[in-house]
């Protein structure tokens, strides 16, 4: 079973959501479903056939988070070297290029978004820096080219 790395805050926001959509969703549903059901035939009850289909998705997402949550493994950064890249961590690179001054936290797939600068550590950029050091440039390999960052700084 592949095992699911995720932060501390990570774990939290899947558990929170998990709850809310048992606990909450499930019951709004529950009650839309309900409220088709009384409005008639439900052969030609387009609100019954949305209220089911909402169902479904919901159901779904129960069962996925179910099987990520039992495979998460929480990374603790403040476990791994203070000098090294590694999950969890910030990292501030100069674009060597450009002088561009880019700052990304690695984080595990589920977490990413990198708009808010969170990238994942299986994207091109999150496995090159993995393991490398500040001072340590790095060339990556993109589908759009190649990229040169130097490490700048590593945080917690």
């Amino acid at each position: 079973m592949e095992r699911v790395y995720l932060s501390r805050e990570g774990y939290e926001k899947l558990m929170h959501e998990l709850e809310y959509l048992k606990k909450v969703k499930r019951k709004e549903i529950a009650s839309a479903t309900e409220h088709a059901r009384q409005l008639g035939d439900l052969k030609e009850n387009a609100e019954y056939a949305a209220a089911k289909e909402a169902m479904s998705h919901n159901e779904k997402r129960i069962r996925e988070l179910e099987d990520k949550l039992s495979r998460v493994e929480i990374v603790d950064s403040t476990k791994s070297p203070s000098d090294t890249v590694c999950v969890g961590v910030k990292v501030k690179l100069l674009d060597v290029e450009s002088g561009e001054e880019l700052v990304y936290s690695l984080v595990g797939p589920d977490e990413a978004n990198p708009a808010d600068g969170l990238i994942s550590i299986t994207s091109p950029v999150g496995k090159a820096l993995l393991g490398h050091k500040i001072g340590d440039i790095v060339q990556i390999t993109i589908p759009a080219g190649t990229l040169k960052y130097k490490i700048v700084n590593i945080s917690r």
